[in-house]
């Protein structure tokens, strides 16, 4: 009886070694393990491209949405005390002379006012094309690049918008710029300007006539202003975890963060 328990032992054993030996063989995907009882624990998913590429988008599209919708609102710039567009620096610099002397304050003044208000309110029509444009540079983007700004730290999607995407807008807001600029009346204001100030050159002090361009204005500070607010919004889906709504904004820029190439 004892003789034939230790066979039966050994069979068992070498049984035991084979089946180990044939698992051992098996590709590691094939093995399907257990999962009751692991719910708890965290899994951590390897990043694709597709991955990568799909949530640097979401993010850029978040923070393009949140920037356009800010500024293109009435008082988006008017009332924003970064972004407010002031008079020309020809005029500007010539601003507190005309405010200090009473027969031109008189004669200009509330143009001046009139004036900024007009520019500030052309370049809030004028922000409303703007996300055509991104949405389209940001579905163009390469899983490449979207991997090199997901790691390049804060700033570096605004600045591959900027350069991607600012010839675009500049043709697209110049003419837009000048139309609103328009519909406001602006050069019932400005051309009066122009003329009272290059008619008192002396009094103020310069020699030359000021003509500056008003839509080239406009358009560089209103897309300085752009710029500046998409940024504002990608660094806080950076900095703040509750900026990533998303399940797929969480995982990718907590990769984000563990790879990241530049310092913050």
């Amino acid at each position: 009886m004892m003789r034939k328990t230790t066979l039966l032992l050994t069979v068992g054993t070498l049984g035991l070694f084979q089946a180990c030996g044939s698992l051992s063989n098996l590709p590691i995907g094939d093995i399907s393990l257990p999962t009751a009882g692991l719910e708890g624990l965290p899994v951590q998913k390897k990043l694709s491209q597709e991955d990568a590429a799909s949530g640097l988008k979401e993010a850029l599209m978040k923070g393009v949405g949140a920037g356009t919708q800010q500024l293109q609102q009435a008082g988006g710039f008017s009332q924003n005390a970064v972004y407010k567009i002031l008079l020309p620096p020809e005029i500007q610099s010539l601003e507190s002379k005309i405010r200090n002397s009473a027969l031109l304050n008189a004669a200009i003044g509330k143009e001046l006012d009139k004036a900024i208000a007009a520019m500030n309110q052309g370049a809030e029509m004028a922000t409303a094309k703007a996300l055509p444009i991104f949405k389209n540079t940001v579905q163009q983007m390469s899983f490449a690049d979207a991997l090199q700004i997901l790691t390049g730290g804060n700033g570096a999607a605004t600045q591959y918008l900027k350069t991607n995407t600012t010839n675009a807008l500049t043709a697209a807001f110049q003419p837009e710029i000048k139309t609103a600029l328009e519909t406001v009346a602006i050069y019932q204001y400005w051309t009066p300007i122009v003329n009272t100030i290059n008619r008192n050159k002396k009094v103020l002090g310069i020699v030359n006539d000021v003509q500056p361009n008003l839509e080239n204005y406009v358009t560089e500070k209103a897309l300085f202003a752009l710029f500046s607010e998409i940024e504002v919004q990608e660094n806080l889906i950076r900095k703040d975890p509750i900026q990533r709504g998303s399940e797929l904004l969480k995982r990718v820029f907590d990769y984000a963060d563990k790879n990241q190439t530049t310092s913050p």
